[in-house]
C-alpha cells in the first residue's frame, strides 16, 4: 500500500495542504481542475451576483455533472469495447470454421487428384492392353 503524502496546493487563491495516498502530482492536477472551474464561473457575470453558498452549490453541481458525464462516457466505451470484443470473437470463430472447411476441401482435392491419377494409370494400362490386342489381331490376320 502507498504511503500517505501531503502536498501544498492553491485553490481559488487560497493555500491548502492536501493529504492522501495519491501522488503530489495527482493532487496538483485535482487542484488545477478545481481552479479551472472557478475561472469558468468567474467569467460569467451572473455568478458574481450570487452569495457564497449558491456559488459553492453551483460549483459542486458542475463538478458532479462533469463526473456523471465522464462516467457515462466510460460506460459507453466499455459497452463499445464489449461489442467489439464479441465481434472479434465471432470473426475468430468464423475464421476457424472457414479454416476447417478449407482443410476439408484441400483433403477432398488431394483425394480427387489421387483418384484422377489412378484413373489415368488405368486408362494407360487399358490403352496398352487394347493396343496389344490390336497388334495381336493384325499379326493373326497376316
Amino acid at each position: 500500500m502507498n504511503k500517505q503524502t501531503s502536498t501544498e496546493v492553491i485553490i481559488n487563491g487560497k493555500q491548502y495542504t492536501l493529504s492522501g495516498y495519491e501522488s503530489g502530482e495527482y493532487m496538483q492536477r485535482v487542484a488545477s481542475y478545481i481552479n479551472e472551474k472557478y475561472a469558468e464561473f468567474k467569467n460569467q457575470p451572473s455568478y458574481r451576483l450570487l452569495d457564497a453558498d449558491m456559488k459553492n452549490v453551483l460549483m459542486h453541481l458542475n463538478i458532479a455533472d462533469d463526473y456523471f458525464k465522464l462516467k457515462d462516457q466510460m460506460r459507453n466505451k466499455e459497452n463499445d469495447s464489449d461489442v467489439k470484443s464479441n465481434e472479434i470473437f465471432e470473426l475468430k470463430h468464423e475464421i476457424i470454421s472457414l479454416q476447417t472447411k478449407l482443410d476439408a476441401m484441400a483433403k477432398e482435392l488431394e483425394r480427387a487428384k489421387q483418384e484422377r491419377y489412378e484413373e489415368e494409370k488405368k486408362n494407360i494400362r487399358l490403352e496398352t492392353e487394347l493396343e496389344g490386342i490390336r497388334k495381336g489381331m493384325k499379326s493373326g490376320k497376316e
